[in-house]
């Protein structure tokens, strides 16, 4: 057993209400971050970034099991970012989680930074798996499940998918064998925001019934307002307990969410705002956070 506290960051007995302010003054937070590292970088990916910016949140301030001192803790729970180009929201709730320091976000993206496009764990603490290219971090995930329920580990495996993600095949050769054997000590949280590059999703290649499908792979499934943080938590609370089945959240977000020009715009999965808009977002969300 690591020496190391590894204990859920919400397990100290505080309230529902107040364990979810918590997580909205982090979400906050990062959203105002990674807008400013993608400014200074000249590029990024803010629509994705500020869509899983509350799921992120509520993984990394209050359930994961992790310790940023010790990010190779045995016992630690894993986490999978398997929509990979989503760095921003990634490495601002890694530095707030203390795995790295807080000021290394301003090499995002520059040369020679550990803060690449996607992340890479031979580089940055806290990544357990590089992903990038889209279906690859859920099979991954699914076999650090699979090795866990194997050792008998106390371990929890969580991965946040992209809904445009969920088109590559391998996604689902992934959710078959999770279903089949059994990973109970496996979540999937899918940011459903409807977007991809460029379009909808559902004009793209249509997922739905989308929840349907997961079930007919053995999963349970679970819906919830992806931005709504005291349901994010009790969900994910209710997702930590023994089960014999995998679980896949299906978070309804908005692309951009928290910025009004850039919310449900397929335009802004990719992009920087100038600083006109730079300083609208800022000001919004400091609006927000002072409700």
């Amino acid at each position: 057993m690591s020496s190391v506290r590894l204990e859920s960051r919400g397990a100290a007995g505080r309230t529902l209400e107040v364990r979810a302010a918590h997580v909205r003054e982090r979400a906050n937070w990062m959203r105002r971050r990674l807008l400013r590292m993608i400014v200074e970088a000249g590029q990024g990916h803010p629509g994705g970034d500020l869509s899983s910016a509350d799921v992120l949140a509520a993984l990394y301030f209050d359930i994961l099991r992790v310790n940023g001192s010790s990010p190779a803790a045995p016992d630690r729970d894993r986490f999978v970012m398997s929509k990979g180009h989503c760095t921003g929201a990634l490495y601002t709730a890694l530095a707030g989680a203390g795995f790295f320091p807080e000021q290394e976000l301003d090499t995002y993206l520059k040369p020679e930074s550990r803060l690449n496009g996607h992340p890479n764990r031979a580089y940055l603490p806290g990544v357990e798996t590089n992903t990038g290219p889209l279906g690859h971090g859920l099979p991954v995930a699914v076999g650090i499940a699979a090795a866990g329920q194997i050792d008998k580990a106390d371990y929890r495996v969580f991965a946040l998918t992209g809904d445009g993600e969920l088109q590559e095949g391998s996604m689902w050769e992934a959710a078959m064998f999770a279903g089949h054997r059994g990973l109970g000590n496996l979540t999937v949280i899918v940011d459903r925001n409807r977007l991809q590059q460029g379009a909808k999703t559902e004009d793209t290649n249509s997922l739905e019934p989308l929840a349907d499908k997961w079930r007919a792979f053995g999963w349970e499934v679970v819906g919830v307002d992806g931005h709504d943080h005291a349901a994010l938590l009790e969900t994910l609370d209710a997702a930590c307990a023994p089960r014999s089945k995998p679980r896949v959240i299906i978070a309804d977000t908005h692309k951009g969410q928290g910025v009004s020009f850039m919310r449900d715009q397929a335009g802004w999965h990719h992009g920087v705002p100038n600083a006109e808009q730079y300083a609208q977002a800022m000001a919004e969300l400091e609006a927000e956070m002072n409700k």
